[in-house]
């Protein structure tokens, strides 16, 4: 069977250790045989991923980070330029730089492609969640290469359904690796207002910054009908997501079914 994948967001390097404390260049930790400012770089991102600065904090200043990692300013310039570039911070005009969010109302969706064929998200509003199942379970060898792990390892499942205008429209299941989202229920689900992508980042300290998507056209089995109102009949579209968050780290495999009778995928090349 054939499919289309897409990459969602820009790949990281090979992963590394997270570091903890501040870094310059005369630590054994830092990257060798790059330019510098991609040195910079992965030091910047390995305290994001220590959590030295949290989602939408500000990050210490271009002049700050020169003295801390000993280069020049134009040097810590060009590697934020490139962490902006890659939706890891967001420059703000007279205010600095700050590590990005998906709490944010201009990247909450940045993952999801559909749109309504009338109108465009914003005048469409939000999604109306409805959690079906969130359970643990043990990998099955295809989850568990999605994200990395043991064939057996726990996961959990979750499964929901998004409804615009009363419509259900997607219909999604997720598995997340068990020991980083120890906690998470179906209830914290339910009870959570924003993003579930900005849960994860909150509560449980996981940024997605990445992801990768394989679409193909599907028939629904009788259950997945039923949950999305339509015939058995009726094509669907199939979007398989796997979500990384920093250094490449695979965090969600998502599989969703979108109708496509009165949304179409857009995805913007270039």
């Amino acid at each position: 069977m054939s499919y289309i994948r897409y990459p969602l967001g820009v790949r990281q390097g090979a992963p590394t250790a997270a570091m903890n404390t501040p870094s310059t260049l005369d630590e054994p930790t830092t990257p060798s045989f790059s330019p510098l400012y991609q040195q910079i770089k992965t030091l910047i991102l390995q305290s994001l991923q220590a959590g030295e600065w949290k989602p939408g904090e500000p990050i210490p200043s271009e002049m700050d980070l020169a003295v801390r990692y000993r280069v020049s300013q134009g040097t810590v310039r060009k590697a934020i330029d490139e962490l902006s570039a890659e939706n890891l911070v967001v420059r703000r005009q007279g205010k600095g730089t700050f590590v990005a969010t998906h709490a944010e109302q201009h990247v909450q969706y940045r993952f999801l492609k559909l749109v309504p064929d009338a109108g465009d998200p914003s005048t469409e509003g939000p999604a109306v969640r409805t959690i079906v199942d969130c359970k643990r379970l043990r990998a099955s060898a295809d989850v568990a290469r999605a994200l990395g792990l043991r064939t057996g390892d726990a996961v959990l499942q979750v499964r929901r359904v998004l409804a615009y205008a009363g419509v259900p429209t997607i219909l999604e299941d997720l598995w997340l690796p068990g020991t980083p989202f120890k906690g998470l229920t179906a209830e914290r689900l339910r009870a959570w207002p924003g993003p579930m992508y900005a849960l994860f980042e909150t509560e449980f300290g996981v940024r997605m910054v990445r992801a990768e998507e394989k679409i193909r056209a599907v028939l629904p089995d009788a259950e997945q009908a039923q949950l999305l109102e339509v015939p058995l009949q009726m094509p669907l579209l199939s979007v398989e997501r796997v979500a990384h968050t920093y250094h490449d780290m695979p965090m969600e495999l998502r599989r969703g079914l979108y109708r496509t009778d009165t949304h179409h995928y857009r995805n913007q090349l270039g």
